[in-house]
């Protein structure tokens, strides 16, 4: 038992397994990340923020090194936080989904050069 002085001074030292508060680890700056870029549209769409056992929970199955690609698509996106969403979610990603996906692009490349031919011949 440790003397009452070392409770006021604050200097007692950490119990054995504790973790101390300046470990950081690499996937850990990674799930901050997330979570700054995250938390302000929860907020403004009226959502609780993010906290880190959640980014955990929700980044448990994906390594490391997918979370700097996912780090790089999602900045690359016009919506980071769609975008993240998008592409967390495993139904995402299975063979029927993916055809889906690209069946609706190619719908939209046709409607896009078909609205570029419109407007071409409209301007004439």
């Amino acid at each position: 038992m440790d003397h009452i002085s070392a409770h006021i001074n604050g200097s007692v030292p950490p119990k054995k397994g504790r973790q101390t508060p300046e470990r950081a680890t690499e996937r850990g700056e990674m799930m901050r990340f997330f979570m700054d870029r995250l938390n302000p549209s929860r907020t403004q769409s009226g959502l609780p923020k993010l906290t880190m056992p959640r980014m955990g929970r929700l980044l448990e199955k994906i390594p490391t090194k997918d979370l700097y690609y996912l780090k790089t698509v999602c900045s690359n996106a016009k919506d980071f936080s769609k975008k993240f969403w998008w592409e967390i979610n495993p139904k995402n990603h299975t063979p029927e989904a993916k055809a889906k996906a690209a069946k609706r692009w190619e719908e939209k490349k046709l409607e896009l050069k078909k609205q570029k031919y419109r407007d071409y011949y409209n301007n004439l």
